[in-house]
Parts: C-alpha cells; structure tokens; sequence
C-alpha cells in the first residue's frame, strides 16, 4: 500500500501505480479536498488499481478523522464515557455509510489499545478506557456496525500501544512487559476480536521481553508467532506505515518491508516519494527472486487481500440528504452523550462576568486534525453577556499570578493536545474546558469538563451545557484522579 501527493491523481502517479500493479492506496489529509474533489479521486483511483482495489484511510472518530465532510464521529473515549454498546454500534455503521458514499473500503479503525499510561504521547482519547473489558465490548460493538455497513475494519496497533511515553511517529518506543502481563491487559481485546477483525495493524514498539531485537511491526515471535501461530489469525496483517521515524531511521523502507513480510505482514504501507515506494517494490521484489520470500508467502499474502476486497469492494453508495442529517443527528447526541464533568463541575450563571483563556491556533500535527481555533472556543461564550476572551500564543505561557482578582469567572479552555507542563501547578480557575486530551484533567485539580474532542459535536455538547440545556452524565472510562 503506498500514499500518493495532492488531491487529483496525476498522470506520473497513475503511471507508477498501472507499472507496478499496485491495488492498494492509503489517503491522507493531504489527498482530502471537497467532498466532489474526494468522490473524483477514488473514481480514478479505482480506474487504476481495478476491481480489487483497497481505498483506506483513518476515520476513527474524534481528532483523528480524514473526511471532514462527513458527520464527525466522537472519539473512542467518548463513547467509552457514554458507555453504550448499541451506541458505538451505530456510530460504527454511520463512520461506514459515509466512507463507503466516497469509495472507501478500507478504515482503518478503531484502536484497540488499552490506553493504562496518562502520559501517552499519541493515543489517550483515542482508546475507549484503560480497561481491556471495557475496549472490547465497545470496540466490538463499533466493529459490527462498520462491518454490517459494508466497510472492513482495521484494528490497531497490535499488540498494543497503550502504555508508551513515546510517539513511534518520532522515535522507537519500548514496553517492557512479560507475555503474562500483556495477556492480562494489552493482549485482551485483540485476542477477544481477532476472528471478527478482517484486518489488524501492526504497532512500531518494542516488547523486550518477547522479541529484543526488532519491533512488533517486524517480528515473527510476535506477528508470526503469537498471532498467526498462537491464535489462527487467517485476516490481513498490514503494517503502520514504514515512513515513521521508529522504522525508517533504523530499518530503512527497504529492508523493514521485506522483514515485515517475513515476520508474518500481508501488506507493507510504504509511504514516501515514488522513489522510496520504488526501494520498497525492489526489496520485496528481489526478497522474492533470492528466496528471502518464499512463492508460497506471496501466495498467502495475496489470497488474504483478495479475500478482504471481496468481501468489501469499493462502492459509490448515495449518501442522501436524509441519511446523513439522521447520523449527523446521531454522531450529535453521542457526543453528548459522553460529556463528563469532574470535582463538581458547574455551569458559571447567566449573568455572571466571564474571562476565557485559550490557545489561538493548534495546527495538525501529521496525525491529529488541527485543534479548535481560539475563535472555536469563543463561539462556546456568545450566550454570556460580560466575557473577556483571551487569546495566548501558548496557553502553557499562562502566568496565573498576573490573573486580574476581579470577580471574574475564570475559564481555562485547553484545545491543544500535549499535557501541561509544571508551571500550571499554581493554576486555580473556575473551571478548566478540557476539549481534547483528557488528561490534562490529572494537571490542574480544578472543577473540570470534558469533552474527549473538539468535532461540531462536542463543542455542540459543551455550549449546551455551558447554557444550562443539558448535563454532563458521562463517566470518565480513565483514572482521572
């Protein structure tokens, strides 16, 4: 699987795909225009890769979304702190309907990861608890909807990315725990779900205790072993892409391609320029003729694949107005649904004299859409008569001691991602918004609200709140202190 550049597919792309006989292409924000600009590309994607052709991207819900135009789903965590099963189902099947409207067969969701460490760098909202139960019933349930709808799933990062202090996005991180420990909680949902997953992907961590010399994306003990040997899995196995830094730094495209075929992988996702998407193809190319890679490998690889397109092939589905109103309307109330309020958390009054201090920008960071605006934020207040609104550079650059004493209502609104530094620790507002990574909460011991996201939804949810329309009735599926 590869990436291409740009939102139309260019006659060099389509070349390199048609030459090399690619069928499977992974999108990115980059490659997501208007919704009439998305449905043009799978079309002639389609075009190029042929009937079993695999369109994928990431729709998981939350700040990890690719199709913005689609009803928003809320993140794994929000449906964690609403706690219902028929609830994420049908979020499931809705996050299915649209994608499979744009031609889309592949998402590559939800998370199975078992998110136990606050400090996570990368997953935190995007888990639905810290509790391997609670993963899989849910997680479960949101597979059953997208599948029922006619869109593979793909769940992630086997085995488990729950309990890193580092983003694999940047470097190479380490869980070192015994096999027994893992069996008791990062293993559990993804033994649970294997036989109902048709794809799982790998995780770029290593797991010294099991295999020291490479990571789970590379190892025969682990994919080759526990998952194909151990448990029978007979669905796709595709690595995380091979361009981030936990790889490429250290492996190179070329030679992690080919171990990660070997180690039990059906599909490499190299992305990169043609160039390295080429060293890729040449890799497992030569692996192939040198017997590095037997014919049978490939054989299996390929009939994993054809039996994943066939079982959802790309389609063009209307996605009429009616139907999407209805799930926009559903996506709405789980996120309410989920809306969570800490240490007794109360909305300020009607007439109360407001200061709101937020971040003014948080860009997309590769992985994560961007963060709510500062604008975003202020929208939250429009309904408040007295608000001083407060826009930082950095909102860790808050001094709390020059906080004017004056009677104000004072409303910290985090839209960034990252926890806060030491510097907060003086930090005393009203309220604390905490729109995006929920433990943040663990930071600041104040009355807090949390909304696990900042879709249309979610800020939906909390102005609602904000204004006395609603109550937050959801349950924090993390220790929040």
């Amino acid at each position: 699987m590869v990436d291409i550049q740009g939102k139309r597919l260019d006659p060099d792309t389509a070349e390199f795909l048609r030459k090399h006989r690619i069928r499977a292409v992974c999108l990115f924000r980059k490659n997501l225009g208007t919704e009439a600009e998305v449905l043009q590309l799978t079309r002639d994607l389609k075009d190029v890769l042929g009937p079993q052709a695999l369109i994928a991207l990431d729709q998981e819900g939350g700040s990890v979304v690719r199709a913005t135009f689609l009803p928003q789903a809320p993140s794994a965590m929000c449906l964690g702190a609403a706690g219902d099963e028929e609830l994420a189902c049908e979020v499931g099947a809705a996050v299915a309907r649209g994608l499979r409207s744009i031609g889309v067969n592949w998402n590559f969701a939800p998370v199975l990861d078992v998110n136990n460490n606050p400090h996570n760098p990368v997953i935190a909202e995007r888990s639905f608890s810290e509790r391997a139960d609670e993963v899989t019933r849910l997680a479960g349930a949101w597979m059953r909807g997208s599948l029922r709808e006619g869109v593979a799933c793909c769940v992630k990062h086997f085995p488990g990315h729950g309990d890193t202090h580092v983003d694999s996005h940047l470097d190479l991180p380490t869980v070192n725990k015994s096999r027994a420990e893992l069996d008791a909680l990062e293993l559990v949902p993804f033994k649970a779900l294997h036989e109902l997953a048709p794809a799982v992907m790998t995780a770029h961590i290593v797991y010294p205790q099991i295999d020291p010399a490479y990571p789970a994306t590379l190892s025969r003990k682990l994919l080759g072993g526990i998952l194909r040997e151990e448990w029978g899995y007979q669905g796709v196995v595709i690595t995380d892409a091979l361009m981030m830094k936990a790889i490429c730094e250290r492996y190179g495209f070329d030679r992690a391609a080919v171990l990660a075929i070997q180690a039990g992988a059906d599909m490499v996702l190299a992305q990169g320029s043609l160039h390295e998407q080429e060293q890729a193809i040449q890799a497992l190319t030569g692996a192939f003729e040198r017997g590095e890679l037997s014919l049978a490998q490939g054989q299996t690889a390929r009939a994993r694949l054809d039996a994943l397109v066939q079982a959802f092939p790309v389609r063009f589905d209307a996605y009429g107005e009616p139907a999407r109103l209805q799930d926009e309307a559903l996506m709405h109330r789980a996120w309410s649904q989920g809306l969570a309020a800490l240490r007794g958390a109360r909305a300020p009054q009607a007439g109360r004299p407001l200061r709101v201090y937020t971040q003014a920008s948080v860009p997309c960071d590769g992985v994560s859409e961007a963060g709510p605006s500062a604008e975003q934020v202020f929208e939250l207040f429009r309904g408040f008569a007295d608000v001083e609104m407060v826009a930082l550079e950095s909102l860790d650059a808050l001094q709390w001691s020059a906080v004017p004493a004056d009677g104000r209502f004072n409303i910290v609104a985090s839209n960034h991602r990252a926890r806060y530094g030491r510097e907060v620790g003086d930090w005393r507002p009203d309220l604390h918004l905490v729109l995006w990574n929920p433990f943040q909460a663990l930071d600041i011991g104040v009355p807090t609200v949390l909304s696990w996201g900042y879709a249309q939804g979610a800020m939906a949810a909390v102005k609602d709140w904000l204004e006395g329309r609603s109550q937050a009735q959801g349950r924090s599926p993390v220790t929040l202190g």
